[in-house]
């Protein structure tokens, strides 16, 4: 299975807070490929970091990959940063 490729920013869930999850959003385009906007369980990799992590609907017919700290400190990434990601869709979140 062909790992699905794209560049996003990582931003705050709530960008008005400036804390808490930290997300990359899906390009729209993309979302199709990983089965519509639903939670999906995801593993791949974020730079040159693998991780095992989910996708979620975040509003506004977007899709958004969860960034943990220990994702980003691992690529040398913070918010704000735009990052290269590839994931394969391994099933539905739990």
């Amino acid at each position: 299975m062909e790992p699905i490729r794209f560049r996003s920013k990582i931003r705050y869930w709530n960008p008005e807070k400036a804390s808490g999850l930290a997300v990359a959003d899906v390009p729209t385009e993309l979302i199709p490929a990983f089965g519509g906007l639903k939670q999906q369980r995801v593993r791949g990799s974020l730079g040159a970091v693998e991780f095992t992590s989910n996708v979620m609907p975040a509003g506004a017919g977007r899709l958004a990959l969860s960034v943990s700290k220990a994702m980003m400190a691992g690529a040398g990434a913070s918010v704000g940063d735009d990052v290269e990601v590839a994931v394969i869709v391994v099933g539905a979140a739990t």
